[in-house]
C-alpha cells in the first residue's frame, strides 16, 4: 500500500508560492520547498499543523518567529522572508538552503572530526551571538536547527521558540525546547536566558566531539532529572582524540549554574576561536549569501493591505507590493514599462538558471574536493599525552592515522606513557599519515663510581651529573678518617625496590635518590679521665655517657676511666649515642705476710706465696740460713698492699 499523498504538495499558497516537495515535519509545523511564483525563487514554506492553527497561542508564537528572525541580520542565521495566513494555513517563507541538517551529518557519521566541529560551532556561535545581541534567546538549540547548506554555508534557524530576554519565564507547556539540550534552571526553576542557549550548544558540541548525547533514558523525565543533578563528562572520555581546550570548552559551557557559564554566545566565540588559534585549527571557509536588503520602515504599525501578501523587512517594518507583482520604479516608470521589463527577464531566465546550475555544481565539486582531498581533509593530530601507547594507537586509528612507537628515557612521564606524538597534537596532516608517538622508558641507569673517600662535595658532584638527588642531611660518623670524607652513599630506587650500596660504586637510575654517610673525625679518646671529665668530653661532640662497671686496676687511678664499651649493634659511633664507661676501683689490696721471727729463706717463701717481692742486705746470703732471723719489716706484716708490693726485710744473725 502506497503511502497517502501529502495534499499541500502542488497547492498555490496564498496566490504566490507553489509547493512542491515536503522537506521536514516537527511538532509544531512541516516545511516544504516551494517556488515564489511573484520573484521567481526557491524558498522554504514553513505551515503550522491544522490541529494548531486555531489555537492562538500557537499561532502568536509562530507569528513570533517571523518577527524574531526577521530582525536578525547576520550569515548564519535563515532569513525570513514573509509570513501570512491562507484560509486555514498559517505560515512561514523563509530561504530555501538545499542540503541537510547537522542531525543528519551525525547520523551519517557518528561524530566529528575537530576541525568540522570548530567549522560548525564557529558559524552557529556567530549567528546565535547575533541574536543575543539583538536581546533573543533561541531556546531550541540542536542539531536538528543547524542547517548545512550544499554550498557549505552553515545557518541555524527555527527561532519558534525564541523570545525576548526580558522575558525569560518558561512553566508548564511552555518548556518546549528538547529534553537532550535543556538547560538545568529549566527543568528546576523554568526560568531561561541566553545561558540556557550557551548550555545547549555545550551538549551539542559533546554530541559533535564524543559520538553521542551525554544523557540517555528511557523516559524524558530520566534525562531532565540527569541534567539538574549530574554534571556533563569530558567528551575526551569517550573520544580520547578530542583537545583538552574542548573538553573545558564543553565543561564550562554546561555548568549547573547559569553564573558559571559564557554569559552569552559572543563569550564563547571569543573563547572557541582563542582555541582555534592554540590547536592551529581553522574554521573551513563558507560561501555565504549577502543579507536581505529591505526598504526602511515606514510606520510600526503595517497598515491593513486588503490581504496582500506581506514581507517582513530586517527592521520589523513592512514593504507592500502591489497585487499584480509589480513594483513601482524610482523614476516614475509605469506598468508597460514594468511587463515589457519582465518579459525581457523571462528570455534571460533560462540562461541565468543555467549559469546558476552550473555554480552550484562547481560549488559542490569545491565543497568535494575541500572535504575529500583538499584542506577539509586533512586531519588534526589528537591530544594522546598520558596515555598509553595502545590508547593513542587507538585515538590515531579512529582518525585514519597510522601510529609507530619510539621510546625515549624521561624522568617526568611514567614508564609506557604518551610523552608527545611527532608531528605535535594539533598539526594537520593527511589521512594513513604514520605518527610518530614518543613513549616512557621510564629514567635512563647511571653508572656510578666508587663514593667512599671523597669529600662530601665532590659525591654530591658525581650523583647530580647522573641526576641523581642527594638528600641535605647527611648521616654523620666517628670515624679515623677527615672530617668531611664520605664513609658510605646508599641510593634508593625512584620507582621502588632496595636500597643500593653505593660507597664502591654501583648502577642505579636517573632521578633516584641517594644518602651520604660522612666522618666528623675521631671519637674523643677518654681512658684516664674521671668519669666527670668524660662526661663534659663527649657531650661537647654530641655523645652521652653512662658509667656501667668498675673494676681494679694497677695502671688507671681510682675513679678515671679504664675503657669504654663497644657500641650497641656494633659499627662506628654517631651523635646521639650514648658510651658506656668502665671506670678504675684503682689496684686490689692484698694482707701482708707477717714473717718477723721467721729465718731469711722461710720469710722469702712466705712473700713469694702471697705475691710480693722482698728486699733485703744482700751479706745475709753469705750466712747460714739457720744463723739468720726477720727482726723487723716495711711495710708491715698484715697490713694490705697490692699484689707485687716490695717488702723490706731487716735480717740479724741469730748465734
Amino acid at each position: 500500500m502506497s503511502p497517502q499523498a501529502d495534499p499541500l504538495i502542488g497547492r498555490l499558497v496564498d496566490d504566490r508560492y507553489r509547493v512542491r516537495a515536503r522537506i521536514a515535519r516537527g511538532g509544531m509545523a512541516t516545511v516544504y520547498v516551494a517556488t515564489d511564483l511573484r520573484l521567481e525563487r526557491r524558498v522554504a514554506l514553513k505551515v503550522m499543523h491544522s490541529h494548531l492553527s486555531d489555537d492562538s497561542v500557537f499561532q502568536s508564537r509562530f507569528i513570533q518567529e517571523a518577527r524574531t528572525a526577521a530582525r536578525l541580520s547576520d550569515p548564519h542565521v535563515v532569513n525570513v522572508f514573509d509570513q501570512g495566513q491562507d484560509g486555514e494555513l498559517a505560515y512561514l517563507v523563509m530561504e530555501y538552503l538545499p542540503g541537510i541538517t547537522l542531525r543528519e551529518l551525525l547520523k551519517e557519521q557518528r561524530r566529528l572530526t575537530v576541525t568540522q566541529t570548530v567549522t560548525v560551532m564557529d558559524a552557529v556561535l556567530s549567528g546565535l551571538s547575533a541574536a543575543h545581541r539583538a536581546g533573543l534567546i533561541h531556546r531550541d538549540v540542536k542539531p536538528e536547527n543547524v542547517l548545512l547548506a550544499e554550498d557549505g554555508r552553515i545557518k541555524i534557524g527555527d527561532f519558534g521558540l525564541a523570545r525576548a530576554t526580558s522575558a525569560n519565564t518558561a512553566t508548564g507547556q511552555q518548556l518546549l525546547g528538547t529534553i537532550a539540550y535543556l538547560a538545568p534552571e529549566l527543568v528546576t526553576r523554568g526560568t531561561a536566558d541566553t545561558r540556557s542557549d550557551i548550555y545547549a550548544l555545550g551538549i551539542m558540541l559533546y554530541e559533535m566531539l564524543a559520538g553521542e548525547q551525554p544523557y540517555k533514558g528511557e523516559q524524558p523525565m530520566q534525562i531532565a532529572y540527569q541534567h539538574a543533578t549530574d554534571s556533563v563528562p569530558r567528551p575526551s572520555v569517550r573520544n580520547p582524540g578530542v583537545p583538552e581546550q574542548l573538553d573545558e570548552l564543553v565543561l564550562w559551557a554546561t555548568e549547573k549554574e547559569p553564573d558559571e557559564r559564557p554569559r552569552d554566545a559572543a563569550e564563547m566565540l571569543d573563547r572557541l576561536r582563542e582555541i582555534e588559534r592554540e590547536l592551529g585549527v581553522s574554521p573551513i571557509p563558507t560561501r555565504t549569501a549577502a543579507a536581505s536588503r529591505f526598504p526602511e520602515a515606514v510606520d510600526d504599525e503595517p497598515a491593513d493591505t486588503g490581504g496582500q501578501t506581506k514581507i517582513l523587512p530586517s527592521d520589523g517594518a513592512t514593504a507592500v507590493l502591489s497585487s499584480t507583482g509589480a513594483v513601482p520604479s524610482a523614476d516614475g516608470a509605469d506598468n508597460a514599462q514594468t511587463l515589457r521589463r519582465r518579459a525581457r527577464g523571462r528570455r534571460s531566465r533560462g540562461v541565468w538558471a543555467l549559469i546558476a546550475t552550473l555554480l552550484l555544481a562547481a560549488g559542490a565539486a569545491t565543497a568535494g574536493w575541500w572535504w575529500g582531498s583538499g584542506p577539509g581533509s586533512l586531519i588534526a593530530v589528537p591530544q594522546v599525552e598520558g596515555l598509553a601507547f595502545a590508547e593513542a594507537q587507538d585515538a590515531l586509528e579512529d582518525l585514519e592515522l597510522a601510529a609507530t612507537e619510539r621510546q625515549e628515557n624521561t624522568l617526568d612521564v611514567p614508564a609506557g606513557d604518551v610523552i608527545r606524538t611527532e608531528p605535535g597534537a594539533g598539526a594537520r596532516v593527511e589521512r594513513a599519515t604514520e605518527i610518530t608517538v614518543v613513549t616512557s622508558a621510564g629514567p635512563a641507569s647511571a653508572e656510578i663510581a666508587a663514593l667512599a673517600g671523597l669529600t662530601a662535595d665532590e659525591a654530591r658532584q658525581v650523583l647530580g651529573e647522573s641526576v641523581i638527588a642527594v638528600a641535605d642531611d647527611e648521616t654523620p660518623l666517628f670515624s679515623d678518617q677527615a672530617e668531611g670524607t664520605v664513609l658510605g652513599a646508599v641510593v634508593t630506587p625512584a620507582a621502588g625496590g632496595d636500597p643500593v650500596d653505593c660507597a664502591e660504586g654501583c648502577t642505579v637510575h636517573e632521578g633516584d635518590s641517594a644518602q651520604l654517610t660522612v666522618s666528623i673525625g675521631a671519637l674523643p679518646n677518654v681512658v684516664g679521665m674521671t668519669a666527670d671529665e668524660a662526661a663534659a668530653t663527649l657531650e661537647a661532640v654530641g655523645v652521652g655517657t653512662e658509667v656501667v662497671s668498675e673494676e681494679y686496676s694497677d695502671s688507671v687511678a681510682a675513679g678515671d676511666v679504664i675503657y669504654y664499651l663497644e657500641r650497641d649493634g656494633g659499627g662506628s659511633w654517631r651523635p646521639g649515642d650514648t658510651v658506656r664507661l668502665v671506670t678504675s676501683l684503682g689496684p686490689q689490696l692484698f694482707e701482708v705476710p707477717d714473717v718477723v721471727g721467721m729465718t731469711r729463706d722461710e720469710a722469702k717463701a712466705a712473700l713469694d706465696a702471697a705475691g710480693f717481692a722482698y728486699s733485703y742486705n744482700g751479706l745475709w746470703d753469705a750466712v747460714i740460713d739457720s744463723f739468720t732471723q726477720v727482726v723487723a719489716m716495711t711495710p708491715e706484716g698484715l697490713s694490705a698492699q697490692p699484689a707485687g708490693t716490695t717488702i723490706t726485710l731487716t735480717i740479724n744473725g741469730s748465734f
